[in-house]
């Protein structure tokens, strides 16, 4: 997942349309729903650290752990403008969500924005479920989300541009996507201009992405490896029922 270090400078510039206020509110019912009680949050992947922030204003201690440092230094540079209160609230340190131990454990783990989908082989998943398990308390939830197989597979991932700016530069993304069918995974080929508004130059880049689909069954699998129970699985912030047209799917496990 290092491929993020490329373009986290402008990975806020390509979000800023996420509804992050509306995801922390969909991501708060759901602790509240299921571990009421819950104080702290261990965020696997928490990239720039927008939820994390988010979280934090709702009360929560946070600790947010990303493989690209220069996203966590997004992350540090953005703690560091915060009442010194709300900046207690919250931590940010450098990991492999496969290998991570912080000797610690939470009431809640999150790992949001498909990271998940990130972990394409089947030791990658296990690991990542280890990690979990390591660090949830007893009783605690792990709130995830994936691209969800059924849907992969019957809309097929397309090519898709993605045009956004601020006062400094353009950003023009372009996605081009290889299905591997019989690995259950997508190459998501991206091609990135940048152009300064300034100089009128443009920097490009190139980057593959590649992202793994998953079923219920699989999940359910991995769950029960680790003694663990689903609660809940939706279509991402509206709650529908999942199926051949929901391509983010979000699972609530018990530990």
């Amino acid at each position: 997942m290092s491929i993020f270090n490329n373009y986290a400078r402008y990975y806020d510039i390509l979000y800023r349309d996420k509804d992050y206020v509306g995801e922390t509110k969909f991501i708060q019912q759901l602790i509240q729903t299921h571990a009421p009680n819950a104080q702290n949050i261990l965020e696997l992947g928490c990239g720039t650290g927008n939820h994390a922030v988010l979280l934090a204003k709702e009360g929560y201690q946070i600790h947010g752990v990303d493989l690209s440092q220069e996203m966590l230094q997004k992350a540090d540079s953005r703690l560091s403008q915060l009442h010194p209160e709300l900046a207690s609230q919250l931590k940010f340190t450098h990991g492999d969500i496969r290998h991570l131990r912080l000797n610690q454990t939470f009431d809640v783990i999150l790992s949001l924005f498909h990271v998940i989908s990130y972990q394409i082989t089947n030791e990658d998943l296990l690991a990542a479920f280890t990690t979990v398990k390591e660090h949830l308390k007893p009783g605690g939830i792990f709130v995830f989300d994936i691209w969800y197989g059924p849907a992969v597979l019957t809309e097929r991932p397309r090519v898709r541009v993605k045009r956004l700016e601020d006062e400094e530069i353009l950003v023009t993304r372009i996605a081009e996507p290889v299905v591997h069918a019989n690995e259950n995974l997508v190459d998501v080929n991206y091609q990135v201009f940048i152009k300064d508004k300034n100089s009128n130059s443009v920097n490009e880049l190139q980057e593959t992405h590649r992202m793994r689909y998953l079923f219920k069954p699989e999940i359910e699998l991995v769950s029960q490896k680790f003694q663990m129970t689903i609660l809940e699985y939706q279509e991402w912030m509206t709650n529908r029922e999942p199926g051949f047209d929901t391509w983010g799917v979000y699972f609530v496990i018990r530990g």
